[in-house]
């Protein structure tokens, strides 16, 4: 079931979807689980176009052998491919045109250079946008891009404009005020949500936005955000549980070479229930949640949890952040899980972190296959947005889609102006924060916002 709560909903009329840098389909899990079925995935990378092979071949409108057709495939090439062609789709036939487009140009890693970076992909978006008018538009991006608001206030107003003069109802923005101040006129569309309030176990801010076309509204339909989930904050402790003991039941009376423990050794017993003393009292202490996971780059060596404030979190659960486990069928005893400083994580169970379904199978050796991990799109947050897009496509099932969420109800998008001056980052403060950006093109080491 869906971190919702609720089973995926159906619709007498499906609601369609195609997909930008689709990644290992993160934010594609999430829309599917809210609804939404895929005419296309769009990803250039060749280790995520075999996760998304290995995956989607069971969802509406594919087969297994439609799904291994998937071939990498810049965004830019797309309104020219043959893909597009064979979907005969007219302007405004399609509901939702989602993506995670490249994050490096928006992130401490990446410099920030903004429109100036070539990797820079909204100009591919905003041209595909333009060509087929969806009904409505999900982009995903490092918070960076919002904050501190005057960093890129100036290239937000021009996507804006971009997608009123496309048709798209986009909130009067007086580019007299303060960049604060138009960073707060822009909250109807284009905010910060945060993973871990949506079932997510880890610290995982992301800018998102939401437009919809002109012609796709009725008199009075408005999107209302998603805010939380009706439910207690997940922690590491509660996800990660059965994972890590499976792993060490397959040592339960063994010492760290695999071998029968001599009485006085240490066991696969004692390193889960250290494992689990460390995890519980975090999650007591209100530090259950992990830090954001840093997928990395090809250009950067090996992988592991992040930073060192991160390794210092992930510690204080027992957790040793220094690199990643073995996948369970390979598991070395003494480097993955008899370490004094705690078992490493797998791949699969970064994955559960990240909120992925137990299931879903990547692609690639260890390291490739835990970049895909990181750099993805946590697929419960793409869920909530995506169910409160259905609610207003498919207004008559908006109880049933939105039920298990507390949603926003202000009109100017939840946020006072006091508020949002807390939520301003100095760019001292900037510099010195440790969560890392999601970088889907996989340029950088995902190290700034």
């Amino acid at each position: 079931m869906p971190a919702s709560g609720h089973e995926r909903p159906q619709f007498a009329q499906p609601l369609t979807s195609i997909e930008i840098c689709a990644g290992a389909g993160g934010q594609a899990v999430g829309l599917h689980n809210a609804g939404f079925d895929h005419l296309a995935l769009v990803e250039w990378d060749h280790h995520a176009v075999s996760t998304l092979r290995a995956n989607v071949g069971d969802w509406p409108g594919w087969t297994p052998e439609k799904a291994q057709k998937i071939e990498p495939m810049d965004v830019r090439d797309f309104l020219g491919s043959k893909v597009l062609k064979d979907l005969d789709l007219n302007p405004g036939d399609l509901d939702l045109l989602a993506g995670g487009v490249p994050c490096p140009p928006f992130s401490l890693a990446g410099k920030r250079l903004g429109r100036d970076d070539e990797r820079d992909l909204f100009p591919a978006a905003l041209e595909i946008i333009d060509r087929l008018k969806p009904r409505a538009v999900m982009i995903e991006n490092v918070r960076g891009i919002l904050e501190p608001p005057e960093f890129f206030i100036d290239y937000r107003n021009y996507i804006l404009d971009s997608l009123r003069e496309s048709g798209y109802v986009i909130p009067d923005i007086d580019l007299t005020q303060s960049a604060k101040a138009q960073d707060i006129a822009m909250r109807k569309i284009w905010r910060r949500l945060d993973a871990k309030d949506f079932g997510v176990p880890q610290l995982r801010p992301r800018a998102i936005l939401v437009a919809f076309h002109k012609d796709a509204l009725k008199e009075g339909q408005e999107f209302r955000w998603p805010l939380r989930l009706k439910a207690e904050e997940a922690t590491v402790f509660e996800r990660l549980e059965p994972t890590m003991r499976e792993r060490c039941e397959d040592f339960w009376d063994k010492n760290q070479r695999g071998e029968p423990a001599e009485p006085g050794e240490r066991t696969g017993r004692d390193v889960y229930h250290e494992w689990r003393e460390a995890a519980e009292k975090a999650a007591a202490l209100g530090r259950g949640v992990a830090p954001t996971l840093v997928g990395g780059s090809r250009k950067h060596g090996g992988a592991d949890l992040g930073p060192t404030r991160a390794k210092r979190a992930w510690a204080a659960m027992h957790v040793n952040a220094m690199g990643l486990a073995n996948d369970r069928e390979n598991c070395d005893p003494e480097r993955d899980l008899f370490r004094d400083a705690g078992p490493m994580l797998t791949v699969e169970q970064t994955a559960i972190i990240q909120g992925f379904p137990r299931g879903w199978d990547f692609q690639g050796r260890k390291t490739a296959r835990y970049r895909q991990v990181g750099n993805a799109f946590p697929p419960p947050v793409a869920e909530a947005v995506g169910r409160a897009i259905a609610a207003v496509l498919r207004p008559d099932h908006r109880d049933e889609l939105l039920a298990n969420y507390e949603l926003d109800s202000s009109a100017a998008g939840g946020v006072t102006e006091d508020e949002a001056q807390q939520m301003e980052f100095s760019m001292s403060g900037t510099l010195g924060a440790s969560p890392a950006s999601e970088d889907r093109s996989g340029d950088f080491v995902g190290a700034g916002l």
